[in-house]
């Protein structure tokens, strides 16, 4: 059954036309394609285009990001030596093109939702099994919104903080007798952090503020998400108390509306309050990547 299916109007004794343009349903849609494509295929074309260029690929990445950390470790400064910095720049800027991709995306697909939910909030009569498919057609579009916005705030993330998102690239199970000595060394001043012996070293005190950042991010977001579905949760209850019971459909959409978001916004302050902690104790989740533990990334 295609979009424009639902788009014609049910017809019969007593009843009223659902009102679904085809047309927009099915343009939403194949922009909902491309900008899936693009959140795929676009970024790294997009960071490359300014001044350092762009990468090869991920094993390109990874051995960026592995001799850049040695280096910053080993330069005992708090700026980045000059390749991590071009790789941090190249990171940012990755990251950027993916979140205003993902929030074009999480954009089409609420017009999506809306659209697709729209008939069964109104008192027209439809037909059970065209019913059944717009219920079905605007969950799944109310699924996808919900992994774009996912995206969005992940990619927000390593925008502000594009270090801290390098840093999980690290090949922390290989032999590399270099950089495991190197991660030895972080993971010994983390330990007893911030009673550094002969102080803290500026490239560490960098990395745990990133890292701060990188979670405090997270709260700041998840706390907006969650506000957000907490309203809509809301407001669903809200209108179906005013909603008659005679309107079964209306009332029974209205309710499903309410708790799901209610629901997803528990899961998400549930997040939140996981990367507070980290935001909060930098230091120790930092050491729980290193160690591999479950308090850092």
């Amino acid at each position: 059954m295609t979009v424009s299916h639902f788009a014609q109007p049910f017809s019969g004794p007593g009843r009223h036309r659902m009102n679904v343009p085809g047309q927009p349903l099915a343009l939403l849609g194949v922009l909902a394609a491309a900008l899936s494509a693009a959140f795929v295929l676009a970024p790294g074309v997009l960071a490359a285009i300014w001044p350092g260029g762009g990468y090869a690929g991920q094993g390109a990445l990874i051995t960026g990001i592995r001799s850049g950390f040695i280096d910053y470790w080993s330069s005992g400064d708090h700026d980045y030596p000059p390749e991590l910095e071009r790789l941090v720049d190249y990171w940012l800027r990755y990251h950027v093109a993916k979140a205003v991709i993902a929030a074009l995306l999480l954009t089409v697909l609420i017009m999506l939702c809306a659209r697709l939910w729209a008939p069964l909030l109104r008192a027209d009569r439809i037909a059970p099994g065209r019913a059944a498919a717009l219920a079905l057609s605007g969950a799944l579009a109310a699924m996808l919104a919900l992994a774009a916005t996912v995206l969005t705030v992940a990619n927000i993330q390593g925008a502000l903080a594009p270090f801290s998102s390098l840093i999980s690239m690290l090949p922390l199970g290989t032999r590399d007798t270099q950089l495991t000595t190197t991660i030895g060394q972080v993971k010994q001043d983390l330990a007893v952090y911030p009673n550094v012996r002969g102080g803290t070293p500026p490239a560490l005190h960098a990395m745990i503020s990133d890292f701060a950042i990188y979670h405090a991010a997270i709260v700041v977001l998840a706390a907006a998400v969650a506000v957000i579905l907490i309203g809509l949760s809301v407001v669903s209850w809200r209108r179906r108390a005013r909603t008659s019971s005679s309107e079964r459909r209306i009332r029974r959409t209205l309710g499903l509306a309410g708790v799901a978001s209610a629901l997803v916004s528990f899961a998400v302050i549930v997040i939140a309050m996981a990367n507070l902690g980290n935001a909060m104790h930098p230091a120790q989740a930092l050491l729980a990547f290193f160690t591999g533990g479950a308090g850092g990334l």
